[in-house]
């Protein structure tokens, strides 16, 4: 690293990219009504190769507790069904030869907390995600005024953007977390 400014926007970009994943992985979580997020990242074997879901059929939820997956090719129908029953999803894939039917039953209270527990766990570990990004900026900014390329007033100004960048993401991992969960919980 050449730069204060580099390290920031290194660590900053890293942690931007840590709320991203954690977002596409609380998609991927059931919540009582259907999401073709639910199923689109689910890999089928296709000829072969591995391929997600959704580049090989359409998706959508005609109703609020149907998932329809219509496939391009036909013949890849009982792939995509034995590729959905093996995700463990929670859900039984219905294959009538043309499409394939997803019911969405109504989650039990139990199966609720379970799968906040689930969510919880996910945001800790973004969490430590972010503060791992923080050591290692932290780290690059205290080589940088050991080489004596930054004065200490520019270190400790640095260290001291890193923790707010790093309090602002934490705060958005929980933001996320608690939507997350009234969105499961809300029956």
């Amino acid at each position: 690293m050449e730069s204060v400014d580099d390290v920031l926007l290194e660590a900053d970009d890293k942690m931007t990219k840590c709320l991203a994943f954690l977002h596409q992985e609380f998609s991927g979580l059931r919540t009582g009504k259907a999401s073709p997020s639910l199923v689109e990242n689910v890999m089928v074997p296709y000829y072969g190769t591995l391929t997600r879901l959704r580049e090989i059929g359409g998706i959508s939820t005609p109703e609020p507790r149907l998932i329809v997956i219509n496939s391009y090719d036909p013949t890849a129908l009982p792939a995509i069904e034995k590729a959905i029953l093996g995700a463990n999803l929670g859900v039984t894939p219905m294959n009538d030869g043309r499409v394939i039917r997803i019911m969405i039953p109504e989650l039990s209270e139990e199966r609720r907390k379970e799968l906040a527990k689930v969510a919880k766990r996910m945001a800790e570990e973004c969490r430590v995600a972010v503060r791992n990004i923080r050591r290692e900026a932290n780290e690059q900014i205290k080589a940088l005024q050991k080489n004596s390329k930054i004065t200490e007033d520019d270190r400790d100004q640095a260290l001291s953007q890193i923790q707010k960048e790093t309090d602002a993401a934490i705060a958005r991992v929980d933001a996320a977390l608690t939507a997350k969960e009234k969105e499961m919980m809300a029956v």
